[in-house]
């Protein structure tokens, strides 16, 4: 195929990236990623495109294209266009290499929030514990405080302990729900004083998941704390608290 019908062959696909037809634009996104990267410069002007449609069919070609594309996308996280970095930080993620870590954690910093909500995505898709750091520090920013902790759950590396006991003893009820659960599952013996002042928490999913780590930390210095919310006004914690009583070890006096 010469290069002037090679790239009508790309113009014609990238068109077909607009059609209304689903099937169709699907099979021009796959048919984009086989044609290797001499399609990545059209596509990359077409992640900054006005309709969103448009711009997560540009990163699912480039996706498709493979490796190939990393080191570009790690370029395109620096474009001057918000809508470019996001979504090259959106690629990253489904490219899962581990060579976008770092430069993913720097666009937690971006200034836009779009790209910072697609970095933590992305951060989650890889899962390498490299990121923690970062994370931690983005527990400050309300607009990916919530993803944050969740994904600093998923990752549970012990460096996440102490930021998260600060979120489970801080304001935002959605972050307490996370830190709650997420102490469980990192298994830090940490965790147990503050999940034990989170049984009083007004929230009753935060009582709920504090209830079920104390269990997985196996804290049978929590059964007398856990015991008052045997009569918790929400039925959900008072089958729960049922259930990590009996995993303590404790049972109910005759």
């Amino acid at each position: 195929m010469s290069d002037d019908t090679a790239s009508d062959r790309i113009d014609q696909l990238i068109s077909a990236l607009r059609d209304e037809n689903d099937a169709l634009r699907d099979h021009a996104i796959a048919s984009l990623g086989q044609t290797g990267t001499d399609a990545i410069p059209r596509l990359i002007g077409l992640m900054a495109d006005e309709d969103a449609v448009i711009r997560e069919a540009a990163t699912s070609a480039v996706v498709q294209i493979g490796p190939a594309v990393v080191e570009v996308m790690l370029d395109a996280l620096r474009d001057d266009e918000w809508a470019v970095r996001e979504q090259a930080a959106s690629a990253l993620g489904k490219l899962r290499d581990p060579r976008a870590v770092e430069p993913l954690v720097a666009a937690l910093k971006d200034r836009d929030g779009a790209v910072r909500t697609a970095a933590v995505w992305a951060l989650e898709r890889i899962g390498d514990s490299r990121a923690v750091p970062g994370l931690i520090d983005a527990l400050g920013d309300s607009t990916v405080r919530e993803d944050v902790a969740r994904v600093l759950k998923k990752v549970g590396d012990v460096r996440a302990v102490e930021a998260l006991i600060d979120g489970l003893l801080g304001a935002n009820w959605m972050v307490r729900r996370h830190a709650a659960d997420a102490l469980g599952r990192i298994g830090d013996r940490r965790g147990i004083g503050p999940l034990i002042e989170s049984l009083k928490d007004e929230d009753w999913l935060v009582r709920r998941n504090a209830a079920e780590s104390l269990a997985r930390l196996g804290a049978a210095e929590a059964i007398q704390p856990l015991l008052p919310l045997l009569e918790d006004e929400n039925t959900m914690v008072q089958e729960t608290v049922e259930a990590v009583l009996a995993s303590l070890g404790w049972t109910p006096a005759t």
